[in-house]
């Protein structure tokens, strides 16, 4: 009887660790009900034929219809579709610049001078499209601007160059202003990741004979691989998500043809054209593409490093 009572008050004692978890995990849980599932009420103006001031329950019940509409008009959709992945891929081409310049940062041994480089590189990305797009204006787009007055002094050029309104150079521009904007920022998490290496392999190394170079290659570069390898994974997941305020400020009349990208093209068929059910649809085509993208992301990461991130 003994044994059976202390049996019972033990999964007792378990039931209610158990109740403690599930009322520790239900504000979270009605967080992500309020803020990220019931807004996806919305996602029923793409099945209707919605207007301004008219519920949606009492408009019109159209299927498909604005899906089919996003493929009809191939010409816009296919050059948006051309410029997002093409950035997107750029984009993803210089996702091993963070790494490398965490790798830099970590090898000065002035640890003082590392901590301002650091911090001084990580401002930018606390800095409004905004404010960037006033200070690249400045430095690069009119005809008095810092890179003309540089240039013609050093004899380099004798008319003025706008960088910001050359089409060959449009996508160079934009990952090259994206890239210094948040090199510092995600620098920070393989830096992270680099602390985290056990640092009795770089002793066993230098114990070995071996130079800065081959304990970054054989020690670091390894250490940083399964992160580099979860945050590109993330990347081909978000291909359709290039952002919207830097090419909605930075694009122009002169280059607007290579700048305009997914989430500007939503927002002007949806908000300036008013075509909300049609924008609507077009961003459940955004989410569901990436779903996929992150799943086939994962499945190959699967398959050639035995090892994925779900």
């Amino acid at each position: 009887m003994t044994g059976t009572a202390g049996k019972r008050k033990e999964l007792t004692g378990r039931q209610k660790k158990k109740i403690k978890l599930i009322l520790l995990l239900l504000p979270f849980m009605l967080l992500i009900s309020v803020f990220s599932y019931a807004p996806l009420f919305g996602w029923s103006y793409a099945f209707v034929e919605f207007s301004p001031g008219k519920s949606v329950f009492d408009s019109d019940f159209v299927g498909l219809k604005y899906f089919q509409r996003i493929f009809s008009n191939s010409k816009d959709f296919m050059l948006v579709m051309r410029n997002t992945l093409s950035i997107s891929f750029l984009n993803i081409c210089c996702s091993v610049l963070p790494a490398m310049f965490a790798i830099a940062i970590s090898q000065l041994r002035n640890k003082r001078y590392a901590k301002i480089i650091q911090t001084g590189t990580s401002i930018p990305n606390f800095i409004s499209w905004v404010l960037v797009y006033s200070i690249v204006f400045m430095l690069l787009s009119s005809e008095d601007s810092a890179l003309n007055i540089i240039l013609k002094g050093l004899g380099v050029i004798t008319e003025s160059v706008n960088p910001l309104g050359n089409v060959k150079h449009a996508w160079a521009m934009q990952v090259a202003i994206g890239a210094w904007k948040t090199l510092g920022y995600n620098a920070i998490i393989y830096l992270s990741a680099i602390s985290s290496i056990d640092q009795e392999l770089y002793r066993a190394a230098e114990v070995d004979g071996a130079n800065t170079w081959q304990k970054i290659l054989h020690i670091t570069v390894p250490g940083l691989l399964s992160t580099f390898f979860v945050l590109l994974l993330l990347a081909i997941s978000n291909m359709l998500s290039n952002g919207f305020e830097q090419f909605w400020l930075l694009g122009n009349g002169m280059t607007w043809d290579k700048l305009e990208v997914f989430d500007t093209y939503v927002y002007r068929m949806g908000i300036k054209n008013m075509e909300y059910s049609l924008a609507t649809a077009m961003g459940m085509f955004k989410s569901i593409v990436s779903i996929l993208l992150l799943t086939f992301a994962n499945w190959a990461s699967k398959k050639l490093r035995g090892d994925s991130i779900f």
